[in-house]
């Protein structure tokens, strides 16, 4: 993995990276705490693993605190944030990483309650703990970012309609935001190489994903995009709260 963040560069801010214990929400994790970061490994029901990238940072020297949360429960949310406010006193940096809408059994409405709602509570859950000068990134695809002008597969509209729910939903705080002195920006990629969407994607329409990568020329994998996340909490913020990752001249605007 190379190392997009100078080291020291998030020296004394404190960071929470939802969905964190595997893929984009791992390695973006990762960056931060090599950049001196305090990081939250956040996970729904994966505690092991959450476990184990927190001893791997802690090897390093960073300072990593495990809080698994099922971000659609409001309860499970207090929970969190709780301890992460008797833990480190407060948030600097906020990603908003998890999302899902995929997975069987778990009801219609799920993927909404997931990729808006949920959004929306952990961003008030934060707010207590986010001051002036602090940051929020929302992470989302393309395919759900141009999904108004842009048709995606049949598979995955459920799940695009309702990311970009949530990001039109977060959209709207901005001014909150801006009066808080909380800066808010989105990161948008193509499909991800190797991360459990484009898994599912590729079981429920096989060759999705090649012909994807032919049309975009290359996809990025997920260490590569979690850096361009990680950049996102750092780098000035775009004057449309906007970081497109990769190839964007399939999707119209």
């Amino acid at each position: 993995m190379t190392q997009p963040l100078e080291s020291g560069r998030l020296e004394g801010k404190r960071a929470l990276v939802t969905g964190s214990s595997r893929g984009i929400g791992a390695d973006t994790v990762r960056y931060l705490a090599r950049a001196g970061a305090d990081v939250v490994v956040n996970f729904r029901n994966k505690a092991p693993r959450a476990e184990k990238l927190a001893a791997e940072l802690r090897e390093s020297g960073a300072r990593a605190l495990v809080q698994g949360a099922d971000l659609t429960d409001p309860a499970s949310l207090s929970e969190m944030f709780d301890a992460i406010a008797q833990e480190f006193g407060g948030l600097d940096l906020l990603v908003l990483n998890a999302s899902g809408g995929m997975e069987s059994g778990m009801g219609e409405d799920y993927a909404l309650r997931l990729n808006r709602d949920a959004q929306l509570a952990v961003l008030d859950a934060a707010l207590p703990l986010l001051g002036e000068g602090s940051r929020v990134v929302f992470v989302t695809s393309h395919q759900a970012h141009f999904i108004r002008t842009t048709p995606t597969m049949p598979e995955y509209e459920p799940v695009a309609l309702s990311k970009r729910a949530g990001e039109d939903a977060l959209r709207a705080r901005i001014p909150e935001l801006a009066d808080r002195g909380i800066e808010f920006v989105v990161v948008s990629g193509d499909m991800i190489e190797g991360t459990v969407t484009a898994t599912m994607l590729e079981r429920a329409r096989p060759g999705a994903i090649e012909a994807r990568r032919e049309s975009a020329g290359r996809l990025y994998n997920v260490s590569e995009f979690a850096s361009e996340v990680a950049r996102a909490a750092v780098e000035p913020v775009p004057a449309d709260h906007t970081r497109l990752i990769g190839d964007t001249s399939g999707f119209v605007g």
